[in-house]
């Protein structure tokens, strides 16, 4: 299955993150362009994981001013990168199927095989860390209990996600379901449509 593959990189990534666990540590991406599917998945959950960390930053009481801007923008870029991978797997799964021909009475899903796996990605940080949260040692026992009944849901959540994400797929093989991939046409960071930047130039 398509999504047992995705899981297995996705926990790598964040483990390996994890190493060095600080957003400024090198990328290294063990696929190689060759092993497209998964170069484009670790890739994708690295970005993840680095913007997850930056999330967690931002959020300090006390952090200098002009350092939150620096890393709003690192944000920005980070949420720039992140929809460009997912349209890059989209783009995969188009050129794997494109010889389908999808049945007369197929449907369309509510979101393409890839925002699934985009939310399957920060679904294995949520995972990651909430599991850290329940076995903290130096938190108290009702903090840890109520963690790890998070957790249990987390896990159940990944399951169904996972299942969703697999039939989608055999779905639209089967030509039960067709999938078109709409660009994500965001308007803040372009110069022409965003009338801040515009007035700027």
């Amino acid at each position: 299955m398509f999504t047992s593959k995705a899981n297995k990189i996705f926990q790598d990534v964040i483990a390996k993150y994890h190493v060095i666990n600080t957003v400024d540590q090198s990328f290294e991406n063990p696929y190689s362009e060759n092993d497209l599917l998964e170069h484009l998945l670790y890739r994708k959950c690295w970005i993840d994981t680095v913007q997850w960390h930056y999330e967690d930053i931002i959020r300090d009481p006390q952090i200098d001013p002009v350092a939150a801007l620096t890393l709003k923008r690192k944000i920005d870029a980070s949420n720039q990168d992140r929809t460009d991978m997912v349209e890059y797997i989209d783009s995969y799964f188009l050129e794997k199927y494109k010889h389908v021909t999808a049945k007369p009475n197929a449907t369309i899903n509510t979101e393409s095989p890839a925002w699934g796996v985009d939310r399957l990605s920060i679904l294995a940080l949520k995972i990651y860390h909430m599991n850290e949260e329940a076995t903290r040692a130096d938190a108290s026992d009702a903090h840890r209990a109520a963690c790890q009944t998070k957790l249990d849901i987390l896990l159940e959540q990944r399951v169904d996600l996972s299942t969703a994400i697999d039939t989608l797929l055999s779905d639209i093989e089967k030509g039960d379901k067709y999938m078109k991939v709409y660009k994500q046409m965001k308007m803040y960071n372009d110069d022409e449509l965003n009338p801040v930047l515009r007035g700027q130039k």
